[in-house]
Parts: C-alpha cells; sequence; structure tokens
C-alpha cells in the first residue's frame, strides 16, 4: 500500500547541483528509517547515502558529507536529497527508501543521476 515516487533526477556537469524528491502516499509519514540509496554503474549493491532515523543523528556516506543534505516536509509527506558540488562517482540510480512501523520494507522506482561534462 505505501508508494514512493522519486524525481529530480538527469545529467548534470561536474560541480552542479540537482534536488531529488520522493513523494510518500497510502501511509502516514511515520517511519523507522527514511532515506536515499544510490547503485552506481557496474556496482551489484545499493549503498546508503543518507537516512533520517526515528532515533538518533542523521547518517551520511563519507564520501557526500558536506556535500549533500537529506530533509523531510511532514506536510507535504515528501523526502528530498539536495545534491551540491557533484562529481562523476555520484553518477548513479537513487532509490527512495523507507522502513515503515511495522518494520516492513519499501524502495522508489529510482532515478537516474549523470554527472558528467
Amino acid at each position: 500500500q505505501v508508494q514512493l515516487v522519486e524525481s529530480g533526477g538527469g545529467l548534470v556537469q561536474p560541480g552542479g547541483s540537482l534536488r531529488l524528491s520522493c513523494v510518500v502516499s497510502g501511509t502516514s509519514f511515520s517511519f523507522r528509517q527514511m532515506g536515499w540509496y544510490r547503485q552506481g554503474p557496474g556496482k551489484k549493491q545499493r549503498e546508503l547515502v543518507a537516512s533520517i532515523p526515528s532515533v538518533g543523528n542523521i547518517n551520511y556516506a563519507d564520501s557526500v558529507k558536506g556535500r549533500f543534505t537529506i530533509s523531510r516536509d511532514n506536510v507535504k509527506k515528501t523526502m528530498y536529497l539536495q545534491m551540491n558540488s557533484l562529481k562523476p562517482d555520484d553518477t548513479a540510480v537513487y532509490y527512495c527508501h523507507v522502513i515503515d512501523t511495522r518494520f516492513e520494507n519499501f524502495w522508489g522506482q529510482g532515478t537516474q543521476v549523470t554527472v558528467s561534462s
């Protein structure tokens, strides 16, 4: 019943910025954890980019600290990932992810981010 829809991906030059959005529907906006994962070309697993846990600090991958910012709007039921100073290594499919209060996992369909000259 939970549905996650990402948007905001695209092609950007190194040093540019993008903002990804994830709209959550079908449930309340209360989760154990919500965040963003990505899977780069040639990689077999998705890696955690940033997450907001119900308890504790916001988490960022070391590779994006200082460049990416995760946030949420509880009224719009939307999660965001602001990506600045983008690098070619940031090229990946980015996935919205939530763990609900019943410990069920939900994924968006993904949005492509390509950083290239």
